[in-house]
């Protein structure tokens, strides 16, 4: 893939380091610590739209990445849209609520943008270089460039970098979060259902969440390799509802709100009112009912396939009947480690009551 420097680099005619800075087309996709350079990609609503993730593997191929030095894309970029926040615990349907949040004159939603993933790994390596805080905080500038006029901009970070919501919420006063997750049970189905990648993809998310210091149950290091897939799968959504309590009482429920995947699926319309409530960015009724009743709740967000409520509904009692005596031996250990870790199985301060 070609590469253009922007900041002094051999090509013709590159776009100005302004139009591309003032640009949310052009998203901030990687970040390079060793160059202190973020790489911007040609991304437009449409493609966003129809791509799952903003990752490369969903992202058009043959996109040419346009190297900017971090400093000269901040000093061009344009005023910052308002930002806000989607955390979640994975399998939750929270691409589907970020594809909800794509109205044009309202909001926009990113799925999943590489370059925060780049972030939480530079730090597990050790953050040599550029002040870490300082690079995150011009990194949400740039990933909150308005889309369109008046529009907000919801961040949907990927799992792995739920590490970095807590300086994410400081750095940004003004922004609001949602804790998405799944009822223990539905997600170790969705896990148990997404066989050996599931199970391969649990252990990983729990080795960056111990490298994270995320994990404060009570294991040793040799506990988890006598630990089955789904013990594992669970010991990485306990952590995950630990740190989604800690962040309700850290920021207050005025910025911090959970909300459980089964809640949103019953009432789209009362999550989305809510959400725009809790973000003060009003929608009429009619916008609500649009919303809830548009394509991010009626196909597939990962196929684009018809997909509804009823359909997924089918789809997690069909996963748990095929599991069921592996789900239910493990959620019960579970609820026995939140019980002795005081973690609460429903998060604390719901979006929707």
């Amino acid at each position: 893939m070609t590469q253009a420097n922007l900041s002094g680099g051999p090509q013709s005619r590159p776009p100005s380091v302004e139009a591309v800075a003032r640009d949310a087309t052009w998203l901030a996709h990687r970040y390079d610590p060793g160059h202190d350079a973020v790489h911007f990609l040609p991304v437009s609503r449409a493609i966003h739209a129809q791509a799952t993730f903003a990752t490369d593997e969903h992202l058009p191929a043959g996109l040419d990445p346009l190297v900017v030095r971090r400093q000269d894309a901040i000093a061009a970029a344009s005023p910052r849209a308002p930002l806000h926040f989607l955390f979640h615990s994975a399998f939750c349907c929270s691409t589907l609520l970020a594809r909800a949040f794509d109205r044009p004159g309202w909001g926009m939603g990113l799925k999943e943008p590489v370059i925060l993933n780049d972030l939480i790994g530079w730090r597990r390596r050790g953050g040599q270089g550029s002040d870490m805080a300082e690079v995150l905080d011009d990194v949400l500038t740039l990933l909150a460039r308005p889309f369109g006029p008046g529009e907000m901009v919801c961040v949907k970070a990927s799992t792995a970098v739920n590490a970095l919501a807590p300086a994410m919420l400081t750095l940004r006063e003004e922004s609001c979060a949602v804790l998405l997750y799944a009822p223990l049970r539905t997600y170790l189905g969705s896990i148990a259902r997404k066989g050996l990648d599931g199970r391969l993809w649990v252990r990983t998310l729990l080795t960056g969440m111990l490298d994270d210091k995320l994990v404060q149950l009570g294991f040793g290091p040799r506990d988890y390799l006598g630990q089955t897939d789904l013990q594992v799968a669970a010991i990485g959504w306990l952590a995950n509802q630990q740190l989604f309590a800690r962040l309700v009482d850290q920021f207050g429920p005025e910025r911090v709100r959970t909300l459980d995947s089964a809640t949103l699926m019953r009432d789209p319309a009362g999550a989305v009112a809510a959400f725009a409530a809790l973000t003060a960015r009003p929608l009429s009724a009619a916008d609500v009912a649009e919303i809830a009743a548009g394509p991010a709740f009626r196909t597939h967000s990962k196929s684009g396939t018809p997909f509804d409520a009823r359909d997924r509904t089918t789809e997690i009692a069909h996963g748990d009947q095929l599991h069921a005596d592996e789900i239910d031996k493990v959620a019960h250990w579970a609820e026995k480690v939140a019980a002795s870790a005081g973690i609460a199985l429903d998060g604390p301060s719901p979006l929707v009551a």
